[in-house]
């Protein structure tokens, strides 16, 4: 139950603040408004940070099933704790969706472009071409597992992990993310999306569910891809 409490309450962190950051720009009539893309891949990565921080002392910190996955197909997790994990992550990712609804509910009402109210929620692509798409989201995925492994055979400061998480993530979103707006995440993207067409939200749109399926295979493939090709470079040269 630590474990489940663990990913639940960072992934909640991290799509709060995450999320949090992307309402802030797009919604109309707040104060960060049209902060750019600079702010949001800064406060992502350090949504990630904190999330990683709040919840390292219950669980490994996964927070994604795309890292869930991955630490399963190298066997650094039992196969036991996969689906588990994977639940508590999403109801992590939905319940923050709602209370961004609850925070942000005056701003929803006065934004009438139904993109950027989506875009608080999920990401989408800048240009539509599917295995672009899905080509970037998996190697964005596969960047970050392999930037988690390769954490742990360096000797590094007590604490400072959860810091280098979040840098991983930013130079993603820097680098990758303008493509797809870098889910990397299939809970962070298919949870608050899943939101998104059940709670009644002013002047929302359609969910776009012919795009949702990319933010969630993606990752996932990715993030086996990476870990794998990681561990045998391990195993080979280490």
């Amino acid at each position: 139950m630590p474990q489940l409490m663990g990913e639940f309450f960072g992934t909640f962190i991290l799509v709060l603040l995450g999320n949090g950051i992307v309402a802030g720009v797009c919604l109309d009539k707040t104060k960060s408004n049209n902060s750019g893309w600079i702010a949001i891949a800064l406060a992502w990565g350090l949504a990630v940070t904190v999330g990683v921080y709040v919840s390292g002392f219950m669980s490994p910190a996964h927070l994604n099933p795309a890292v869930t996955l991955a630490m399963f197909a190298i066997g650094a997790i039992e196969g036991s704790l996969v689906v588990p994990y994977i639940v508590a992550q999403f109801l992590g990712a939905m319940v923050a969706a709602i209370f961004l609804v609850i925070h942000y509910y005056p701003h929803y009402k006065e934004t009438k472009d139904q993109g950027l109210i989506l875009a608080t929620f999920s990401t989408g692509p800048a240009i539509r071409d599917t295995w672009t798409n899905l080509f970037g989201e998996a190697l964005g995925t596969a960047v970050l597992v392999i930037g988690i492994m390769s954490l742990g055979h360096h000797d590094l400061a007590p604490g400072l992990v959860p810091i280098l998480v979040g840098a991983i993530v930013v130079a993603i979103g820097f680098s990758l993310g303008g493509t797809t707006g870098y889910a990397i995440n299939p809970a962070r993207d298919l949870g608050p999306r899943m939101m998104h067409a059940i709670l009644p939200i002013p002047n929302k749109g359609d969910s776009d569910w012919s795009y949702a399926w990319i933010p969630v295979v993606g990752p996932l493939v990715g993030g086996v891809i990476g870990a794998l090709i990681y561990n045998a470079i391990i195993v080979a040269f280490a």
